[in-house]
């Protein structure tokens, strides 16, 4: 982690979850050496009322859902208030588009993690802000750009 709070702010997360009804497979724990690590930590069991479901963790933590049902999985991505990014894992290219399509996120990967790069736009929509940065469409976020529309001449 970058620092003790950010590292203390995800511990108590690991806590309120586990406090909910979260269970944690592994790690949770700080690593006893100097700095401000954290055990890679997977946690199940994160029902809608547990404040992880609708948080996001910055740092080496797994919040681990089963569904039954494809439409499931998407409902669930979309229940969250935020929307930065999401992956997707499908042979199937094709429909793997069509699932992103109905996806609620700024950015969607397909086959692929953190595949960000400075050509590419960057940014997400909900609580995860909104706008582009990076790309030709984050430069248009620093401009002032006019209208001007002139009406046709009444015959």
């Amino acid at each position: 982690m970058a620092s003790e709070r950010g590292l203390e702010g995800l511990l108590r997360q690991i806590e309120d979850a586990k406090a909910a009804g979260a269970r944690i497979v592994h790690g949770g724990s700080r690593v006893d050496r100097p700095g401000f690590y954290l055990e890679p930590t997977i946690i199940t069991d994160i029902d809608e009322n547990n404040p992880l479901h609708q948080e996001e963790a910055f740092g080496p933590v797994l919040s681990f859902y089963v569904v039954d049902s494809e439409q499931e999985a998407i409902q669930l991505a979309n229940t969250t208030r935020f929307g930065l990014g999401s992956y997707i894992f499908d042979a199937d290219v094709e429909h793997a588009q069509q699932v992103a399509s109905r996806i609620e996120a700024g950015m969607v990967y397909i086959n692929s993690c953190f595949a960000d790069s400075p050509s590419l736009p960057f940014g997400g929509v909900k609580n995860s802000g909104f706008g582009r940065e990076l790309s030709e469409l984050g430069i248009g976020e620093f401009l002032n750009r006019k209208l001007v529309r002139i009406a046709p001449q009444p015959v």
